[in-house]
């Protein structure tokens, strides 16, 4: 999975060297990050005009915490990749006005988007980024009230603090994506990825909303395709 990912990633780049990377944090895409940073070691020029946006984060968390997706893209990404403040955008996840925080990460969309290759992962509850199941979804970057599913993540079991609600790009955003690459692994997502395989879209299912793109590519590890029994 990790291998394929990140060949995968990398050949776009190498098509479009100004390549908008929109990258998810966790453990799923760890290996494939780390694959990429060995490929920079050897060659850094492959990634000498990539552009790199966080989509999303734990908002309310001080940006220093080991649990922000902040910290795990500056340590993954960031540095090995030598990406520049310049080619970089990552919410800040402490700020004054959350919703000024949101128009200042739509205005960097505008400008620089739309995103090339968006890598992300499949929520236990089906959730992309922080995008919830809900009634209705937002189709912009937009402050997220955090399911409970959410609040359970590995990440905040080194975090200091509680996030208070997450930032999020939007559905909209997503979707604009030229290419997405979702992500699973593990045997307690094999639910959420058996369901998806079902062409039924719905907001209380926000990963069934790839049905109605051109270009997704799903890559699991076999843990992920053990439907559990019932």
């Amino acid at each position: 999975m990790s291998v394929r990912a990140a060949h995968l990633i990398a050949d776009e780049v190498r098509r479009d060297r100004r390549l908008v990377i929109g990258a998810a944090t966790g453990s799923t895409p760890t290996r494939a990050y780390e694959l990429l940073a060995e490929m920079a070691a050897g060659d850094s020029s492959v990634f000498a005009d990539l552009r790199l946006l966080k989509v999303d984060e734990w908002g309310g968390l001080p940006l220093d915490d080991p649990a922000t997706c902040e910290v795990y893209l500056q340590h993954k990404l960031v540095r090995p990749l030598s990406i520049s403040r310049e080619r970089y955008l990552g919410w800040d996840s402490q700020p004054r006005d959350p919703d000024a925080e949101c128009r200042r990460v739509e205005r960097w969309l505008c400008e620089h988007g739309p995103i090339g290759v968006c890598v992300l992962g499949l929520g236990a509850n089906g959730h992309l980024a922080f995008n919830e199941p809900a009634d209705v979804l937002h189709p912009g970057p937009h402050a997220a009230r955090l399911s409970r599913e959410s609040l359970r993540h590995p990440m905040l079991g080194l975090s200091r603090a509680t996030p208070a609600y997450g930032l999020t790009i939007g559905m909209a955003d997503i979707l604009r994506s030229r290419q997405i690459l979702l992500l699973v692994s593990g045997a307690h997502k094999s639910t959420q990825l058996a369901r998806l395989r079902e062409p039924i879209v719905s907001t209380h299912f926000p990963a069934s909303f790839l049905w109605l793109h051109p270009d997704v590519t799903i890559l699991c590890d076999r843990e992920a395709t053990k439907e559990k029994a019932s």
